[in-house]
């Protein structure tokens, strides 16, 4: 057997009795948007340290748990607060999560991210439709040893986010009024943020926002044959976009600023993630 399939493998055996239905979407919550898992109806919830061999995360803003509930009575396993390659986790253990979802029976991975906007028209507080991403300058978790399990040795990725779960999602924004962008996202390693001449180049290559996680798992998630789609939360312009020096924490402020009548990621991330998940 696989080596990484049989961690996977022994991950779910440890939690299996636990799981109190079998989830058909799978939800990663990004930086400062953890608190979406408060509006489920919560059915139950498993510590990522209760899980044998697991990875746990280390960054603030990142709870560290699988919360399973029903989002308008869809069966959704939510992984509140994901690991990142910069903690020092080895690259098959960020997106080992990703794979033991799959294995709890998860069909649609539903990805959410906060992100740096590199395009001029992205302002803090704005979302973007994950149109497809830019995967090169993250180590590739297929790397090794092919999981036959999983997937074929090389999975193609013309169609990683899925064409009709993006419809979806373009519709229920144009339904509640929320002005949704769309583009292209790129994974750096972090933890650094970029640097300004990192961003001219990204920006060259075709990049709208930038940030520390998501492509990885949508590889895996392409690879275990999972419907795919993502939503970024624009926190901040990117490194030489705005003169103000960069911090997690304006990234989790950002995020969670939505006291604000008319602003920004909490209450419309919300709404826009409920409402799509129930037409999925």
């Amino acid at each position: 057997m696989n080596q990484v399939y049989e961690k996977v493998t022994r991950c779910y055996e440890s939690i299996k009795d636990k799981i109190p239905f079998m989830p058909r979407v799978a939800l990663v919550l990004g930086s400062g948007l953890g608190n979406y898992a408060d509006t489920m109806e919560v059915k139950g919830e498993i510590d990522y340290k209760e899980i044998e061999d697991f990875p746990v995360s280390t960054v603030p803003g990142h709870a560290g748990k699988f919360i399973f509930g029903y989002v308008k009575g869809v069966p959704v396993v939510c992984m509140k607060g994901r690991v990142h390659y910069y903690e020092g986790y080895s690259i098959s253990d960020v997106v080992l999560p990703t794979r033991l979802m799959k294995m709890m029976g998860a069909e649609v991975l539903f990805l959410t991210n906060a992100s740096g906007g590199i395009n001029w028209d992205f302002r803090a507080g704005d979302f973007m439709l994950i149109t497809d991403h830019i995967s090169c300058f993250a180590p590739n978790p297929l790397i090794g040893p092919n999981a036959d399990e999983f997937g074929v040795r090389f999975p193609d990725m013309t169609s990683v986010y899925d064409e009709d779960l993006q419809a979806i999602i373009r519709n229920k924004a144009k339904e509640q009024r929320i002005d949704l962008k769309e583009g292209i996202y790129v994974q750096l390693t972090g933890p650094s943020f970029e640097s300004p001449a990192e961003i001219r180049m990204l920006r060259t290559l075709g990049a709208d926002a930038v940030g520390m996680s998501t492509v990885v798992e949508a590889i895996v998630a392409n690879h275990m044959g999972m419907k795919i789609c993502g939503i970024s939360c624009v926190c901040n312009p990117a490194a030489g976009i705005s003169k103000v020096p960069l911090s997690h924490k304006e990234v989790q402020e950002a995020a969670n600023e939505a006291q604000e009548a008319s602003a920004k990621a909490a209450p419309l991330f919300e709404q826009l993630v409920t409402e799509s998940i129930a037409a999925f």
